[in-house]
């Protein structure tokens, strides 16, 4: 049995930014994830855009984390070395009834102090835009937001919480949560954690590991969600992130130009569904939104579709929620199950949060080596020639291309693999091989080669899925 202080359940944005920040207290803490990798499930696909924070009601916790997240997040991308754009966004309207509804957005930034805030005509909109279809009455302009890389910024997050001494366990499932003497035990397949404390971040079966020992009065209904990306190429693409609040209600639009370059387009909104797959009807839905909001974009010119789910928590009445629901059924227990938009903004602000619960609840003191600055991959992308001949000169392997489309170097593939990739996605999520024009049909089999030289493992292994995507077993018991 291992012992510990705290066990975060669940290596997504959530678990990973909760352990980081963990770590800001002297306490002994062990990350669990089911999969061979973090941030594989919900963190790995969505719309991967930092909100400003106008969307959400006074008073509530979800409304003070987004605009206080907001205003920190290019600190925190320095300190974790990632890209941030903080492109600013325009939600559109384009007849009356929208108007109303971004009129009501508008007043309630002003009154959270979500800085910047401007209503615009539907012409000083398309001034800003030119790109975007006629009509437009009014917009709502957003300064503050931005976009980050999602799975990269969880990543970063979890080799933070590593390097100052938390514990990651992969391949980890849960399978029974019961009380001890120190607090609690967790039953997982690869053995016994036996700690005082316990921080539910499972995602999207948040409400299942909880109601291994307690009852929840949260349920996730899993959405699924269909997305398109556009080729950094692409012509007409706009600069800041467009949405629509549609005239006849229902869902709108996301444009998002991405840090790398490329633009996504979505979501969908498929209820209750749990399937990665995308669905030709989602597609359909995305596509017609996309030409009617931004019609000089030749949709001829994407490069990949994907599918996110995501959790929709809903009381025990079926009644959705409007904050975010962190239960705390218990001393030392604590679930962060009424997670959803805008939780990839809020992750570093949730796991603070957390961290200084429990470190109350622990009597913890302040760890003084914490160190929350962390080095990104070299990556070639974007060096100058001496640049680049500098770092050949230092190591070779630099000035061998094996992705061509994203300029991705060997070094590069071998040091994701060094920090923890075992599979093709892990490898792509943290250099971004195979993410560009040709989707990896030129640089698979290389980086497939690469990945079982460095493994120890056969290519048909690489090859094959990983493990798969439940986090827990269905036992309860009690010690």
């Amino acid at each position: 049995m291992k012992h510990v202080d705290v066990v975060v359940i669940g290596g997504g944005l959530l678990g990973c930014f909760a352990a980081r920040n963990l770590c800001r207290w002297n306490l002994h803490i062990a990350l669990l994830e089911a999969r061979e990798d973090v941030c594989t499930g919900i963190s790995r696909a969505n719309t991967a855009i930092v909100y400003p924070g106008y969307d959400h009601k006074p008073g509530s916790l979800k409304a003070e984390l987004c605009v206080r997240a907001n205003a920190r997040f290019d600190a925190l991308c320095r300190e974790l070395d990632l890209p941030f754009s903080r492109c600013g966004s325009l939600m559109l309207s384009f007849g009356e009834k929208a108007d109303a509804v971004l009129k009501k957005k508008y007043e309630n930034g002003l009154s959270l102090g979500v800085p910047g805030l401007r209503l615009l005509s539907g012409e000083e909109a398309q001034g800003m835009e030119p790109a975007l279809a006629e009509g437009v009455t009014s917009a709502l302009y957003a300064p503050t937001a931005g976009t980050v890389n999602p799975w990269e910024l969880g990543i970063a997050a979890c080799e933070s919480a590593v390097a100052n001494g938390a514990e990651l366990c992969l391949n980890t499932r849960v399978l029974g949560i019961g009380r001890s003497l120190e607090g609690y035990r967790i039953e997982t397949d690869r053995g016994l954690f036996s700690c005082r404390a316990v921080v539910n971040c499972a995602g999207l079966s948040a409400d299942r590991v909880q109601e291994l020992l307690f009852p929840a009065a949260v349920h996730i209904a899993p959405d699924a969600a269909d997305y398109l990306i556009l080729d950094k190429a692409a012509e007409n693409k706009p600069t800041h992130i467009i949405q629509y609040e549609p005239e006849d209600g229902g869902k709108g639009l996301s444009a998002v130009p991405t840090v790398e370059g490329s633009l996504l387009l979505g979501p969908s909104e498929r209820e209750n569904e749990v399937d990665f797959a995308v669905s030709a009807e989602g597609l359909s839905f995305v596509r017609e939104r996309a030409a009617r909001v931004l019609p000089g974009l030749d949709l001829r010119d994407t490069i990949r579709s994907f599918a996110a789910v995501r959790p929709n928590p809903r009381r025990s009445d079926g009644s959705s929620i409007g904050s975010f629901v962190i239960e705390h059924p218990d001393p030392g227990f604590w679930s962060l199950i009424g997670i959803k938009t805008p939780g990839l903004t809020c992750a570093d602000e949730l796991g603070r949060h957390l961290a200084d619960q429990v470190a109350s609840f622990l009597n913890a003191g302040v760890n003084e080596t914490f160190d929350g600055h962390r080095s990104g991959v070299k990556k070639m992308r974007g060096m100058s020639r001496e640049q680049r001949n500098a770092a050949i000169r230092e190591n070779p392997d630099c000035g061998e291309v094996l992705c061509c489309c994203e300029d991705v170097t060997r070094a590069e593939a071998l040091e994701a693999i060094r920090r923890g990739a075992t599979t093709l996605d892990g490898v792509k999520r943290r250099v971004g091989a195979g993410m560009g024009r040709c989707q990896g049909s030129r640089c698979q089999q290389k980086l497939i080669a690469l990945l079982a030289q460095e493994l120890g493992v056969s290519e048909a292994a690489i090859c094959k899925d990983g493990a798969g995507s439940e986090i827990l077993g269905s036992r309860r018991y009690e010690n």
